[in-house]
């Protein structure tokens, strides 16, 4: 899988120009990746995880169930993540997606005031590492009582943003089965802010002038503080929120959703064209918290359509890099199989849309999930393929795909990957398997290729 590209001239840089039109899958191309993926035990533990180029290495760092340094146990499905430096140590702030559907009393990972809800499982971790040797210093609980904490993303300021992939909330109701699901004690949907620097918990605060809908991811743009949000369903949107003050979230702002100019209530999931420029817009969200949300999932996404928002296939992966966001929609293009779309602000009210890559076969590139910007301005795109063998694959400024990483964790082969971020000096790179819940550092020779 190496050996095989799906070639398009989509430069992801910011003098990149994309060329007009999709090219299909040239077998024969190769692709400038690392080489060939071998299974390579851990340094540390030698047990095989990961199949990866020759010349790289990587640490088990944390696994779910193992003791923290604060006492409490790692919690399960290891999800977003994202790297920071404090105090010359390496910090990786860590979501965890249990996926609770029904209030279960007692199981938030605190009993205490620091936990939002008592009833939900999720939350948030907090891990030192090491940036020499790729080894756990101390980890602690840093969120507690969310709910389906999925993805998120690090702000310029230090903090990570928490989403919960959720709208479920003190309403009792039944999923497509039938099954009871709600009935908990606060209301979920929202995005909480945890420091990097916390050593202890945070006191959770909702931030619900930023939406409540089923999040996924959120990217940062450094130089204005808005924020650009994800949601992950079959039909989801991408918004943006423009803080009253950039950095004091709490402070409340304005919620939009993106609009394709001259085409409003444009369906982006299929038939599109890679290369082909969309120009955007932005509408309000009248009502960003709607209460009719814990009933009904996409509530804000229905009213945003309805003034002519887009509609994407499952927007999971969103990143800032490059003076640009990055997004995947997991199931978007005519095979289903994941699109990777770039944004560009222009101006305070404008920018331009611009579909970088669809997948064509499920060898190419199987429902991206996670991504991030790789220091030398390519991406990394988590696959979550559902029943399949999982990959982390690498796209370069030139619009190639290789794969890097394989999932080969006896047992857990079918695993997705998330989380994926570089350190700050862009020597490791981080990555979740959420099941069995495991974090790995990896190494090598980055300057071989294009990461």
């Amino acid at each position: 899988m190496n050996r095989r590209a799906l070639l398009l001239g989509a430069g992801l840089g910011l003098t990149g120009l994309v060329t007009r039109g999709a090219r299909a899958l040239d077998r024969s191309a190769v692709a400038p990746g690392y080489g060939p993926l071998l299974p390579t035990p851990a340094r540390n533990t030698g047990e095989v995880v990961l199949a990866l180029p020759e010349g790289f290495s990587y640490t088990v760092l944390s696994r779910q169930g193992s003791r923290m340094t604060d006492g409490h146990l790692t919690p399960t499905h290891h999800d977003g993540m994202a790297t920071f430096s404090v105090e010359g140590k390496l910090r990786l702030v860590r979501n965890h997606e249990v996926p609770y559907t029904l209030a279960r009393p007692g199981t938030a990972l605190l009993q205490d005031a620091h936990a939002y809800d008592p009833s939900a499982g999720g939350g948030v971790t907090t891990l030192t590492v090491d940036p020499t040797t790729r080894e756990l210093l101390s980890s602690h609980l840093s969120l507690a009582g969310t709910h389906t904490n999925c993805a998120g993303g690090p702000t310029p300021w230090g903090s990570w943003l928490s989403c919960e992939e959720t709208t479920l909330g003190a309403a009792l109701g039944k999923d497509e089965k039938g099954k009871p699901i709600g009935g908990f004690e606060r209301e979920h949907g929202y995005i909480f802010e945890v420091p990097a620097s916390n050593e202890a918990p945070v006191m959770p605060v909702p931030l619900k002038a930023m939406g409540r809908f089923v999040h996924e991811a959120i990217a940062v743009d450094p130089a204005t503080g808005i924020i650009y949000e994800t949601e992950d369903r079959k039909t989801a949107g991408v918004y943006r929120f423009l803080p009253h003050k950039p950095g004091q979230l709490h402070e409340g702002g304005r919620l939009q959703m993106l609009v394709i100019d001259g085409k409003p209530q444009a369906d982006l999931r299929k038939g599109q064209t890679v290369g082909r420029p969309l120009p955007c817009a932005w509408i309000e969200i009248d009502d960003p918290d709607p209460a009719a949300a814990g009933t009904n999932s996409l509530a804000v996404f229905e009213s945003g359509k309805a003034k002519g928002g887009a509609t994407f296939a499952r927007l999971e992966g969103c990143w800032w890099g490059n003076g640009h966001v990055y997004l995947n929609a997991t199931i978007g293009g005519d095979k289903e199989l994941g699109q990777v779309w770039r944004y560009t602000p222009q101006g305070s009210e404008k920018g331009e849309l611009v579909l970088l890559f669809e997948s064509s076969a499920k060898e190419v590139l199987w429902n991206p999930d996670n991504l991030c910007v790789t220091p030398r301005g390519g991406l990394v795109l988590c696959e979550d393929t559902y029943g399949g063998d999982c990959y982390l694959r690498g796209l370069t400024k030139k619009g190639e795909i290789f794969s890097f990483a394989h999932n080969v964790y006896a047992g857990y082969e079918e695993s997705e990957f998330a989380g994926a971020c570089f350190s700050p000096d862009g020597q490791t790179l981080f990555v979740n398997l959420q099941l069995p819940g495991v974090t790995l550092a990896i190494w090598g020779p980055w300057e071989r290729g294009p990461f």
